[in-house]
């Protein structure tokens, strides 16, 4: 490892602080340009976050139409268009098959890679980087600046504190989701204090708390709730609508479907005054509401009314306990009412999840804050990349492909700023 006096002695370095895909794609950069890069991480090893994302399958990006990509990032489309313009989709994908990872599309149009691993990629990606001059520090905690022109870092490492000199830095010290592999939001309270915009982390694509009774709760926590569409009211007045699955927890609901309509569900909470929101279950997307109507007001004769929504509109299992759930008995002997709540079934979300469980997060340094090259305006030779800033998107590659994107522009920014100063 280099010793704090070595990195104080460079005539020209760039220090990143973070060892995500933001700050790993920064340091590309910035080696590529012939500048010494040193990458400073919290944690043991780097890409820790990565690496457990690509558990389940390595979703590295999207392959949809661009505009519909774009609006994945919602209310900061116009802010990460500039980045994916730079960087996008296709452009990613081309830079995995330089790493010698192949990829391919899946039916829902995510790309993986072929053998659906991050570790492969990560382990190549490391290779270039050290063969490019990068070096690594690991178990760095950064604290901040030791002087006020920020050319001084300060940085928590097991022998005890040490200060780093640098040209530049580039800060891609993640969210506050998951923060036992690394990201733990401590910094933008240091940020704040020399005048950056912040706003405070919130979670994003996260799970809600219902508050079910005992006796749903014991009978159907870990179930799915499969082919299914959920409506959400938008601060605007529009609907969203998705179709797809979740998850029935012991606490509440959670699972792909959900994820994609945290923000305006966590918006409305946020606006309720602890009232909560409540969205709509269709438990029948692919029926009609005449059809559902129809089919529930059939003559049923001797059959329990449970056993005639199994024999009519398949209705088990975990869709009919929620029925029971959420309607009192009134509603549920009212055919009319019953046949409506099929297909709209109001249920109230309470709170978000902790952020700790989040996948991803919002909130953070405020694009207002920076420059066209992800540099703060209040602090010359300091920008900023990847999760740290104020924006979120689904899963689905989204995330991963903007915090590619943004940690190459602030690298980029960061050499053309260096550039400007000799």
């Amino acid at each position: 490892m280099s010793s704090a006096e070595n990195i104080e002695s460079s005539a020209v370095g760039v220090a990143v602080v973070g060892g995500g895909p933001a700050g790993l794609m920064a340091a590309e950069a910035l080696a590529a340009g012939g500048v010494r890069v040193d990458v400073f991480d919290a944690m043991p090893s780097v890409g820790r976050k990565f690496l457990m994302a690509g558990k389940g399958g390595m979703n590295l990006t999207h392959s949809e139409p661009a505009d519909a990509f774009l609006s994945r990032y919602g209310t900061r489309r116009e802010d990460i268009a500039p980045l994916l313009t730079r960087f996008d989709a296709n452009a990613l994908r081309d830079w995995v098959h330089g790493l010698g990872v192949e990829t391919f599309v899946g039916s829902s149009g995510r790309v993986f890679p072929t053998d659906m691993k991050a570790a492969p990629m990560l382990r190549a990606w490391l290779h270039r980087l050290r063969a490019a001059g990068v070096t690594f520090h690991m178990r760095h905690r950064w604290l901040g600046w030791a002087d006020e022109s920020e050319s001084i870092s300060r940085f928590a490492t097991p022998a005890g504190e040490t200060r780093v000199r640098h040209d530049a830095i580039v800060l891609a010290l993640g969210g506050a989701s998951w923060p036992q592999l690394g990201s733990d939001g401590r910094a933008t309270p240091i940020l704040a204090a020399r005048g950056v915009a912040v706003r405070p982390f919130v979670p994003s694509n996260c799970g809600f708390d219902v508050g079910w009774s005992e006796h749903f709760s014991s009978r159907f926590a870990g179930e799915p709730l499969k082919s299914v569409a959920i409506e959400v009211a938008r601060a605007d007045g529009e609907i969203d609508r998705r179709v797809g699955e979740c998850l029935i927890t012991d606490r509440g609901i959670e699972g792909s479907l959900i994820y994609a309509l945290s923000a305006p569900i966590r918006d409305r909470i946020a606006e309720s005054d602890g009232a909560g929101a409540t969205i709509l279950l269709d438990l029948t997307p692919q029926l009609s509401a005449e059809r559902v109507r129809d089919e529930v007001r059939h003559p049923r004769g001797a059959r329990s009314m449970s056993s005639h929504l199994h024999s009519r509109l398949h209705l088990t299992g975990v869709k009919a306990g929620l029925l029971r759930e959420c309607l009192t008995k009134d509603e549920f002997a009212d055919l009319d009412m019953l046949a409506a709540r099929i297909k709209a079934l109001p249920l109230r979300l309470l709170r978000p999840r902790p952020i700790e469980e989040a996948i991803s997060s919002a909130g953070g340094v405020a694009f207002e804050s920076l420059d066209a090259h992800s540099m703060l305006t209040a602090l010359p030779g300091v920008f900023c990349a990847g999760e740290m800033l104020d924006w979120e998107a689904p899963t689905g590659g989204y995330l991963l492909t903007a915090c590619f994107a943004s940690g190459l522009i602030a690298g980029e920014g960061a050499l053309a700023w260096l550039a400007a100063r000799r």
